[in-house]
């Protein structure tokens, strides 16, 4: 009898792993198309035939030749970063603190993020020319940047007592900074101008417009070792689902895995936040999806959310920038309406409310 219970184990494994693997194939044909189409659309009504026929034909206008290597490509690599960035923090935050609904704003990021570019846009203008001038138009970034990583190393701080990280601490301590974050943001809000309430609202929506090559170039190496050596952490995550003591037990880490976590996901969703501005229900939605679909193995888990994440944003953008063209919705917008639905039903399928 338990050796039929341990087939039938195995068997259900088999099962999930050649369900994910499958899933992993679909997904990356899904990314290829989605970035196809991403190349041929915009508000230009330059199609990607268009360039390639003139390409073909060495008729690659100077114009054409600025629209796809100054605007489009940059985009779509862009967009592809950060869904990943985002999808993968998911996964991850959401395996440390063994709940499916936890998202990367837990470890603080999003709030003071919020609070640096907030800052910077009310009260740049404050700054010395000299300063000013250095920075250029990257002043909102690296405020926004070193705003989240100030708060998760805040976060961290006051979590972590004796060596030992308390993620339930971590999660108190993330709400009651957001509460301030969000009080002295309302206070900048009601000092600011027009013009600066313009700027606030549409870089809290996000959006992949003012992506090119140089934001891509100060993204890329703080989000590309995340997506590289997330999946290294797999097997932790894996244990550390059975419980700390447990995932100890099996010679994991713990703590040392916390830490990677957190800073990974600090790097990763600091950056992505940086050059794009608030963008929501990817990093939660997107992972939890994949579990339900095809288990909640790390090891299959966090390359699919990958691909996954990178596919939906890339969508939303073309979305965003086609529904009112030729003027163009903050991909924020996009993917609350796209992903709100699908975490209210995840809401009732945990309480029973829905069979699927």
């Amino acid at each position: 009898m338990a050796s039929f219970a341990l087939g039938r184990s195995r068997s259900s494994g088999d099962t999930r792993e050649a369900r994910a693997g499958l899933m992993l194939r679909a997904l990356i044909v899904l990314l290829l198309l989605v970035s196809v189409a991403s190349l041929g659309t915009g508000a230009a009504g330059l199609t990607l035939a268009d360039l390639l026929h003139a390409a073909l034909n060495g008729e690659l206008s100077p114009r054409d030749q600025v629209i796809f290597w100054n605007i489009r490509l940059p985009r779509l690599a862009m967009g592809l970063l950060i869904g990943a960035a985002l999808a993968v923090s998911g996964a991850l935050m959401q395996g440390l603190f063994r709940n499916p609904l936890a998202d990367p704003g837990i470890v603080g990021v999003g709030a003071g993020a919020g609070l640096g570019a907030v800052l910077a846009i009310v009260l740049g203008g404050l700054l010395p020319a000299e300063i000013a001038v250095h920075f250029g138009g990257q002043l909102v970034p690296v405020a926004a940047f070193l705003g989240g990583w100030a708060a998760t190393l805040l976060l961290y701080r006051l979590a972590t007592r004796g060596g030992h990280t308390s993620v339930a601490n971590m999660l108190l301590a993330g709400i009651a900074l957001g509460a301030l974050a969000g009080a002295v943001t309302g206070i900048l809000v009601y000092v600011a101008d027009d013009k600066q309430l313009r700027d606030l609202t549409f870089w809290s929506m996000g959006s992949l417009a003012g992506a090119g090559w140089g934001k891509l170039a100060t993204a890329l190496p703080l989000i590309l070792p995340v997506l590289l050596f997330s999946p290294l952490m797999a097997r932790g995550l894996n244990a550390l689902a059975l419980g700390e003591a447990q995932a100890a037990h099996l010679g994991i880490e713990v703590e040392r895995l916390k830490q990677l976590i957190i800073l990974g996901v600090a790097a990763a969703t600091g950056a992505s936040v940086a050059v794009a501005g608030g963008i929501g229900f990817i990093g939660i939605v997107v992972p939890h999806l994949l579990r339900i679909s095809t288990g909640p193995n790390h090891r299959y888990l966090l390359p699919n959310a990958a691909v996954l994440g990178a596919s939906l944003l890339v969508g939303a953008d073309m979305i965003a920038r086609t529904i009112v063209a030729p003027a163009e919705l903050p991909i924020g917008i996009v993917t609350a309406v796209l992903g709100a639905p699908v975490f209210l039903w995840i809401l009732m399928r945990r309480q029973g409310l829905v069979g699927i």
